[in-house]
């Protein structure tokens, strides 16, 4: 798969078959057109094209929503991408001036001149250019002059699958993990990097590795504590993770921090892939260490039980 940021660099393709969108987590429903898109490729020798957007459009036109949180950052999303064999990722900038493109300009400059789009395939709701005027209704009674086939992936295509972006945030916010799971189609990830924490773990036979997530628009689950597993230089490990304040020792900020079962070394400054697979127990606060040592045996034990 090949990515391009923004549009000045992108070839001249003879049979491109095109969908857009932001497709935030990759999920079921966003499979389906993705499925689609390289059946119709594949059934006239032609390329995929998927055209997204980045920051999310949200996060640029609503900042005062500071409470949005995503599926999956940019590098996720093309990872995913590409395991459905995308041939080619746009990622257009998005910007408060990009907003203010009419749907015409957005068809006649993006999938006209540039993409020379061939067939457009579309969710049913979705929709774009300035206001997000651009729908389904405007394209089906102007894609002939502008030369591209198109296609609906109708509602009830979208609906008998059941899965949304705003579904999957509701199940992860609420620690409905196998909801998730069932919409993604696959496990819920975090990606970060390991660095030192105070040790407390340790000091209990817990090690734990303190993962830092760098981009603050990603979601993270709800507080508690869950059955994972754990992705460190291309192994795979089973896990348990906390995610809360540490209110046993008193912690004043949340924290997400992985105990790897039968890992031997020295995790920090990795790279740490994080896949949830259950979710085991409420954080809360117990009566000393030895008490949240207690504890944390029960949950290593469920948690190797879930695994």
């Amino acid at each position: 798969m090949k990515i391009y940021e923004g549009l000045a660099d992108f070839p001249r393709l003879s049979n491109a078959i095109v969908t857009s969108g932001t497709f935030d987590g990759v999920h079921l429903g966003h499979q389906k057109i993705l499925h689609r898109i390289r059946e119709l490729a594949r059934s006239v020798n032609g390329e995929t094209v998927l055209i997204t957007f980045w920051p999310h459009p949200r996060l640029v036109l609503y900042p005062e929503e500071h409470n949005l949180r995503l599926l999956s950052t940019f590098e996720e999303k093309a990872k995913h991408l590409r395991q459905f064999g995308i041939d080619h990722l746009v990622t257009i900038p998005f910007t408060k001036e990009f907003s203010q493109l009419s749907s015409k300009e957005f068809i006649e400059t993006v999938l006209v001149d540039t993409i020379q789009t061939k067939k457009l395939v579309i969710g049913y709701d979705h929709r774009f250019g300035k206001n997000r005027e651009g729908s389904f209704e405007y394209l089906k009674s102007h894609h002939q002059e502008y030369g591209f086939e198109l296609e609906e992936i109708s509602r009830q295509d979208v609906e008998d699958i059941g899965v949304s972006s705003t579904k999957i945030r509701h199940a992860l916010e609420t620690g409905d993990i196998s909801t998730a799971i069932n919409c993604l189609g696959r496990p819920y990830e975090l990606n970060g990097l390991v660095i030192k924490g105070q040790q407390i773990g340790r000091s209990i036979g817990f090690p734990t590795a303190n993962i830092h997530i760098p981009n603050d628009y990603k979601l993270i689950p709800k507080d508690g504590v869950y059955a994972v597993e754990a992705m460190v230089n291309g192994a795979l490990y089973k896990a348990m993770l906390n995610i809360g304040n540490r209110p046993t020792v008193n912690g004043t900020k949340k924290t997400v921090e992985a105990n790897l079962f039968d890992f031997q070394g020295d995790l920090y400054d990795k790279q740490i892939t994080i896949y949830f697979k259950a979710f085991l127990r409420e954080e809360q606060k117990f009566d000393g260490l030895e008490a949240l040592k207690n504890q944390l045996f029960i949950d290593q034990r469920n948690a190797k039980n879930l695994l």
